[in-house]
């Protein structure tokens, strides 16, 4: 997984305060644009209905994300740069319980836009996957000097995406947005630890 490293001098130091309250309002921010959108629009929100096939597939789902992430981090240098300083700037601040809302609210308030609301709205088909994937990855730019991060986000969008065309149910890329966000943001924060006590 990503380790913190010293080549990010412009990573500003966030508190924990910060840290939540901005993952709070870009939550509530997603699911208002989300409810607008439904409301004044012709969408027909995407289903998502309780089953336990759909949370399996949604785990699976999201442990090859994480380990596709892994993968990326070590072979491609410039997502290594990019995931090192979000990790700096959204996960140094944080303790452990934290890592709950950190998977809950994007997992919930991100997937209710981009796949309940937006994939339907641009079409459930292949472009309509595309278009939702890119505004999904520039949602993840924090600078131009974090494409690569966009890049990466983009990709995820695409299959997260394509599990709720294919299965038409919401809570497969709900249950694999959380999943990976959980178990990555737990095992960064878990080796940064390791790190800080064999020092």
């Amino acid at each position: 997984m990503a380790e913190q490293r010293p080549d990010h001098p412009e990573v500003e130091s966030l508190s924990r305060t910060q840290v939540l309250i901005a993952m709070g309002v870009t939550a509530v921010v997603l699911l208002l644009v989300a409810k607008l959108w439904v409301q004044f629009g012709t969408v027909i929100l995407l289903p998502l209905q309780w089953s336990a096939i759909a949370v399996l597939q949604g785990l699976g789902l999201g442990v090859v994300i994480t380990l596709a992430s892994a993968v990326v981090y070590r072979v491609w240098p410039a997502y290594r740069q990019s995931a090192d300083y979000y990790l700096a700037l959204v996960l140094k601040p944080l303790v452990l319980p934290d890592l709950i809302w950190l998977g809950l609210l994007p997992g919930l308030s991100e997937e209710l836009l981009f796949r309940g609301v937006m994939l339907p709205a641009f079409g459930l088909t292949f472009e309509g996957v595309i278009i939702s994937s890119l505004c999904f990855g520039v949602l993840h730019l924090s600078s131009p000097r974090q494409w690569s991060y966009v890049v990466w986000a983009t990709t995820i969008g695409v299959l997260l995406g394509y599990s709720a065309l294919l299965t038409g149910n919401l809570l497969v890329p709900i249950v694999a947005h959380i999943t990976t966000n959980l178990v990555s943001s737990t095992i960064w924060k878990w080796s940064n630890r390791e790190g800080i006590v064999k020092r």
